[in-house]
């Protein structure tokens, strides 16, 4: 499909993407990471209402919670929120190297699961048939540990490698510039 001004819809995509491996990656990733926190901000006051303020479960829902409990409630939430940080993690994952790129895969393969367990609750909440004969939908590894712990965990195990391969981009060893020619401008100056 051509557009208005001559640039079909697969062009404009591979512009946008190139956009974000390039010119825009520094901004796209500090934008992409202040998102990622105040999602752990939810989740660390969350955390907070339960075992520092001895808040029931059911009751702590978080900062956003508070004023929009339907919200936190929602799995729609949960499961898009999933699927922004894979999107992220993918859109974002050309312009890393050496690494950083280890880093970056290793939190996007945990994130792949991550959704995929957003994936089942979902499914549970749309049909309305839990598994594991839950009163509530239920994740796999929910059955081990339960919801709120597990959500912390995801967050620290897929927020700490994508620091790792945030700080290995920034700052990348000479040996990784002198064998790869960045498609950003992230990497800092050496002084």
């Amino acid at each position: 499909m051509i557009s208005a001004k001559g640039m079909s819809a697969g062009s404009a995509w591979s512009n946008l993407f190139a956009k974000l491996n390039g010119v825009w990656h520094e901004k796209s990733v500090w934008i992409y990471g202040f998102i990622v926190i105040m999602h752990w901000v939810e989740h660390l006051t969350q955390a907070y209402q339960i075992f520092i303020m001895g808040w029931a479960r059911p009751d702590s829902r978080g900062f956003l919670g508070l004023y929009y409990p339907w919200l936190i409630k929602s799995e729609v939430l949960h499961w898009g929120y999933a699927v922004f940080m894979l999107a992220g993690l993918v859109a974002l994952r050309p312009a890393f190297y050496g690494r950083a790129r280890t880093w970056w895969n290793i939190s996007l393969a945990i994130q792949t699961w991550h959704l995929f367990e957003h994936s089942l609750l979902q499914w549970q909440a749309i049909s309305g048939s839990n598994f594991f004969g839950s009163a509530v939908p239920t994740s796999i590894l929910q059955l081990w540990i339960p919801r709120v712990e597990l959500h912390l965990i995801y967050n620290a195990i897929v927020f700490i490698p994508m620091i790792i391969a945030m700080y290995s981009h920034r700052y990348p060893p000479v040996s990784e510039l002198q064998n790869h020619t960045p498609s950003c401008g992230c990497a800092a100056k050496a002084k």
